[in-house]
């Protein structure tokens, strides 16, 4: 069978803040406890950015060593997924190009929620689909530590910052890095669920929020898998969006994906939002629990409310080393 055309990840990069905000630091000013966080989402820190580190400073952080790792080191295109831009207007995206040194390429901002990676994913396969570009980077960036109200116990623990980012470039669906077929969906019906009309009044309805990420996860990984041609027996890796350590075991429950095959970054970084995905796969691939070759299931789930899922196999990527951070109480 003759393989067709496909958008093939062929660079990672990633970035976290240097400050890190463990537990300890949260419970001595919220009436929670380490323990109670960690039993509940298996957080035990998260890297939070301070005021003179933007969206745009790390974006352009996970691009630069996207574009490092990849071949050929350019970009024809840029999509930037985050929901916490450092200005409503304009675009992240056309920033973070300039500083790459590719002004004049088309890039645009995709808001999405934390499932806003994949629907990047599909948008930069597009272009390539298209002929509108032969390479795309496309960056998963959020700032989320800033959408808590700050005396809020149940939602402050959650949320940390970073960016990740990957190098498409137009390939062959029989490569290792080929994007499978992405399942999206939609649901505005769910908008109060996870809301926030501006920084510190985020608003979340947890128990809500985690039967429908456990549903619409399983649901679309199901579907991605299908449309793949991959049994879910045929999954070496699981790897989804890192919203809370209970969603991850229940997703994988219902998939029968079993605990070693799971890949897990959120007790270091908590909910980093639209970078979670490609950042728990660039840990990952950097601490060799993903190897090249693996069967790999991406999936998430995000206001809006929003999901998606697909497949690729691992390609032999450079890999990326993401800093350890410092303690810093906040």
């Amino acid at each position: 069978m003759t393989a067709g055309r496909a958008a093939v990840v062929c660079g990672i990069g990633a970035a976290l803040p240097p400050d890190v905000v463990p537990n300890a630091d949260l419970t001595a000013r919220l009436d929670t406890t380490d323990e109670w966080i960690r039993s509940r989402t298996g957080i035990a820190q998260r890297h939070v950015a301070g005021p003179d580190l933007s969206t745009t400073d790390l974006a352009a952080q996970a691009a630069a060593d996207a574009l490092a790792t990849g071949e050929p080191a350019t970009a024809q295109a840029l999509v930037v997924a985050t929901t916490t831009p450092d200005r409503c207007c304009p675009a992240t995206a056309p920033a973070v190009a300039t500083r790459l040194g590719l002004t004049g390429i088309p890039a645009h901002d995709l808001a999405a929620g934390c499932t806003g990676f994949l629907y990047a994913l599909a948008t930069a396969a597009g272009l390539i689909a298209a002929d509108t570009a032969r390479t795309v980077l496309v960056v998963g960036v959020d700032r989320l530590a800033t959408l808590p109200d700050p005396a809020d116990r149940t939602t402050v623990p959650l949320f940390g910052d970073g960016a990740a980012a990957v190098l498409l470039r137009r390939g062959s669906t029989d490569e290792a890095g080929a994007l499978g077929p992405i399942v999206l969906g939609s649901d505005g019906t769910g908008a109060e669920l996870i809301r926030a009309d501006r920084p510190g009044a985020l608003h979340m309805d947890g128990a809500d929020v985690f039967r429908q990420a456990v549903d619409r996860m399983s649901t679309a990984s199901r579907q991605a898998a299908t449309a793949a041609g991959w049994d879910l027996a045929d999954v070496d890796r699981l790897a989804p969006h890192q919203a809370n350590s209970r969603i991850t075991a229940f997703v994988a429950r219902q998939l029968g994906v079993a605990a070693d095959r799971q890949l897990g970054n959120i007790a270091e970084t908590g909910n980093t939002g639209a970078a979670s995905i490609p950042l728990l796969l660039a840990r990952s691939a950097a601490d060799g629990r993903l190897h090249p070759g693996h069967r790999t299931l991406l999936t998430a789930f995000g206001a809006g409310l929003t999901w998606g899922a697909t497949t690729l196999t691992w390609p032999d990527l450079c890999p990326v080393r993401l800093p350890e951070g410092t303690a810093h109480d906040r």
